[in-house]
């Protein structure tokens, strides 16, 4: 990674490109851009300014940007794959820029006390447009930028309602020395008279003035108004269309056989908890426009848009299972294991997996998550050059979600067959009557979320130092800050870095667990059963952010082990707000559950921690949080090991 940045760096410095760019012009009438917030084109962000009617998306909407955020070298971003959608990210973070903004002085609700973004008086007010229900938020400052491009942010505390439109307010804004801040001259002439049809603004105070009527009849009146908008949520066939095709696709023509596969390598005695390793590749087909499906690539779409799948196109989906020395006792609950952070299936390999596997007769299996694996770290790269060529991410990786399905099916329909899985006697190592679970540490977390919504075959999961949303986590992750360097020199204004984040996240959402978290537990996709899932989160994790957990656990409607840490150590005014504790044990509904090293509590900015351990590897480390796990997996009950104190682990 680091002889790739000092060639992207190289490459700026030969082409006599600065890593400073001025501040984006204010926006003019009739260009596209909305002339209410002139810092950047894009902002506020998201908004239905950049949407058109159409009657054929659920929404009733269409995504119609015509991008004006533009690298080093000058390319824009294309706003073809973004404009696909019908709506925005149901996790959007929502962008503004108030110059002399005080958020303290404003009494803005901190991510530290929630529960004050339903205040009456609440500065900032955001309202489902269809219910009248006003929707918690926290709001910060960009703490990476300087002040002249400091962004407001606004992070939905549980992820917006799909479909559902929402009507924004910002009111009574305050500088730091308590003055009013006043709109802009811009909204101001909107506030005003009606504007003749001749003047470039009718079209947009008309929109304004449908937000403004949206809000009174909640409420909200124009009195202190600094800003306003509204925005639509993409719809769940926007988010899952895509990769509900290629799964049905897929499974229709695979039916109840088992895909094909080849063992590559058997090694027995591995060491004291694996009796036997094996290797080799599940086929499974390529919905990619390259055959094979190598990095860079995109969907191949066929005349509805849709996915399709070219003549011939296979994916060689690689695997490396763990057959633990239990298992040649009684034979073992078949599991898929998802990996963390760019690696690969070999993470399957690690200790802590081992000790699952034999300490509770699991045999564990995993491939990579392609799109987000070692072999992808230069097209990651790239895409942070030129933002356009996020979609090949997204698209590869939801054809990694593919190949996870058609792992699993080998596991329990093919594998047993083949003697790489079979005891001396021919008897099969893998439990023929155990469901198939998950288990993922990490970014195998994150998206085996999305897995899980996504799997027929999936009942339960466990999530691993979990979150959703890398537009919240990335800037509070210690592990962004080295592919942060290749975004700081081709997009160096850190206001339309945070734009950015925000564009990508709406292509994320159809590779990781932001855009599946509604259909994750109790409101399931089609096709697809009723899941309940288990999150282990890190106290003060360096690399994934638990505040961002705690947005998918109020996402899924998951309950928390209580007491969730030690009187005093968490920073919140109420902390957990909105996610009620476990009623009793053991429990059989979703559950987060705390694990607490000692490490200190993480910033209240968005940066990532710099203090203390990072405790991220902790809870799979841990014997009680790994039988927690095992009981959950086996079971579907969560059983309290922690003596009904908070979960404590002394690393």
């Amino acid at each position: 990674m680091r002889a790739l940045l000092a060639v992207l760096t190289a490459l700026v410095l030969t082409l006599g490109l600065g890593v400073a760019a001025p501040p984006a012009a204010s926006a003019a009438p009739g260009d596209g851009c909305d002339p209410i917030d002139p810092a950047a084109c894009l902002l506020p962000f998201p908004s239905d300014w950049y949407t058109k009617a159409d009657a054929a998306t659920p929404t009733g909407r269409r995504v119609d940007m015509k991008s004006t955020l533009k690298n080093v070298l000058g390319v824009p971003i294309a706003p073809a794959e973004w404009n696909r959608a019908d709506g925005f990210s149901p996790g959007s973070a929502l962008l503004s820029r108030v110059p002399g903004l005080d958020l303290a002085r404003t009494k803005a609700a901190p991510i530290t006390d929630i529960g004050a973004s339903l205040h009456a008086d609440a500065p900032i007010v955001v309202v489902d447009t269809a219910t009248g229900e006003r929707w918690p938020y926290w709001a910060e400052l960009d703490a990476n930028a300087p002040e002249d491009r400091r962004a407001l942010i606004v992070r939905p505390a549980k992820n917006f309602t799909e479909g559902h439109r929402y009507a924004v307010a910002l009111r009574n804004l305050r500088d730091a020395s308590g003055a009013l801040i006043a709109p802009n001259a811009t909204f101001a002439k909107l506030l005003g008279g009606t504007l003749p049809s001749s003047d470039p603004l009718a079209a947009r105070q008309r929109a304004t003035k449908g937000v403004l009527s949206d809000l009174a009849a909640r409420g909200v009146t124009a009195e202190g108004l600094y800003l306003a908008w509204d925005f639509t949520v993409a719809s769940r066939q926007s988010l899952t269309g895509n990769v509900l095709k290629i799964r049905d696709d897929a499974l229709g023509k695979l039916g109840n056989k088992s895909p094909d596969f080849v063992v590559t390598q058997v090694t027995d005695d591995v060491d004291d908890k694996i009796a036997r390793e094996v290797k080799g590749f599940v086929v499974a087909p390529s919905y990619m426009e390259l055959y094979g499906g190598p990095p860079g690539g995109n969907f191949h779409r066929g005349k509805d848009g849709l996915p399709a799948q070219l003549p011939g196109n296979n994916q060689i989906v690689p695997f490396q299972c763990e057959i633990p020395k239990a298992a040649f006792t009684e034979p073992a609950k078949p599991a898929l294991y998802g990996h963390g952070l760019l690696g690969g299936e070999n993470e399957v390999g690690a200790g802590n997996v081992k000790s699952m596997a034999n300490e509770h007769d699991f045999l564990f299996c995993a491939t990579k998550w392609i799109g987000m694996a070692t072999e992808d770290i230069v097209n990651v790269a790239s895409a942070l050059v030129d933002l356009t060529r996020f979609s090949t991410i997204a698209d590869r990786t939801q054809q990694g979600f593919l190949n996870f399905i058609f792992l699993g099916r080998a596991m329990t329909r093919g594998f047993a067959k083949n003697k790489a899985f079979q005891d001396a006697s021919g008897k099969s190592l893998i439990d023929p009557a155990a469901e198939l679970a998950y288990d993922g540490n990490s970014q195998g977390g994150i998206m085996g979320g999305a897995l899980t919504a996504i799997s027929p075959d999936l009942p339960r999961a466990v999530l691993g130092v979990p979150a959703m949303n890398y537009s919240t986590l990335l800037n509070r992750s210690a592990d962004f800050t080295e592919y942060a360097q290749v975004l700081n020199i081709f997009y160096p204004d850190k206001l339309d870095q945070q734009i950015g984040l925000g564009l990508i996240q709406m292509l994320w959402d159809r590779g990781e667990a932001d855009g599946y978290a509604a259909h994750l537990t109790d409101d399931p996709l089609p096709g697809t059963p009723a899941h309940r899932v288990l999150m282990h989160v890190a106290f003060g994790d360096h690399q994934v952010a638990p505040v961002a957990a705690q947005v998918e656990a109020r996402t899924i409607g998951a309950k928390i082990h209580a007491p969730a840490v030690t009187p005093g150590r968490d920073p919140d005014k109420v902390p957990f707000w909105g996610i009620p504790p476990i009623p009793s044990y053991p429990y059989t509904g979703s559950a987060l559950v705390v694990w607490d090293s000692g490490s200190p509590a993480p910033p209240l900015t968005d940066t990532p921690p710099t203090e203390g351990r990072d405790p991220h590897s902790d809870p799979r480390g841990n014997a009680d949080a790994r039988r927690q796990k095992a009981e959950f997996l086996e079971t579907g009950q969560v059983v309290d090991v922690c003596g009904g104190g908070p979960c404590v682990i002394t690393p």
